[in-house]
């Protein structure tokens, strides 16, 4: 198998699909974490969000938002964010699976969605919301090198994580942490089948007992 089809299969393996629909009562969002593959490697595609945004303005993201009413699902949901914030057609993404949800610090229930794209992808941002588009080796997320810890106010996720990356194509520092970063950090992991040189406070192997703990402690503070 190729690259590609070995990460689908591996990641097919976390696919919670529907069980923690049951948490109908708060109030739900999605992000898609999307992959490509360019010589060889894995790579994610992330954004910066517009510095006009009410909300986590001019921080690094995932494509992503709170669920619409005519969204039918988790995936509906980030498809349908990710065309309206950079353009990518629902059509061109090829869903791999649906990963456990966390709480946001605003209280929303995040559910990442993975899927990969063509690496041709050429990303049409919305300016209202999106001031760019770039992409980061997954590999950087296993790295020690760029990444900084620290306990805080995002104790009950364990480790607050952050990153400085260095675009090579633009030479924009990107500062990406937080959820964001914690995200990035379990696909990483899972994905490549490569536990992190530094402590991410969860079994990279299997870290739905981890997630769950979180989730829940977090349910029980609401």
């Amino acid at each position: 198998m190729n690259i590609k089809d070995e990460t689908i299969a591996t990641l097919k393996h976390f696919d919670i699909g529907k069980k923690f629909s049951y948490l109908s009562v708060i109030p739900k969002a999605s992000v898609l974490i999307p992959l490509c593959v360019k010589d060889g490697e894995l790579y994610t595609l992330m954004t910066l969000r517009s510095n006009e945004l009410r909300t986590s303005a001019g921080e690094v993201c995932f494509p992503g938002g709170k669920r619409d009413l005519n969204d039918r699902d988790d995936v509906d949901t980030a498809l349908r964010e990710a065309e309206e914030e950079i353009g990518l057609p629902p059509a061109d993404v090829q869903v791999v699976c649906t990963l456990f949800p966390v709480i946001s610090k605003s209280g929303l229930l995040v559910t990442p969605v993975v899927g990969f794209i063509e690496e041709s992808f050429c990303p049409n941002p919305n300016p209202a919301e999106v001031s760019a588009v770039f992409t980061v080796p997954l590999d950087f997320f296993t790295s020690e090198k760029d990444h900084y810890a620290a306990h805080g106010a995002a104790g009950m996720m364990g480790f607050l994580h952050s990153f400085n990356f260095v675009d090579p194509d633009s030479g924009t520092l990107y500062h990406i942490w937080g959820l964001t970063a914690l995200l990035a950090i379990l696909v990483a992991a899972l994905a490549l089948r490569k536990k992190p040189e530094f402590d991410v406070g969860f079994d990279s192997e299997d870290p739905l007992s981890f997630f769950q703990q979180i989730l829940h402690q977090r349910i029980s503070k609401l």
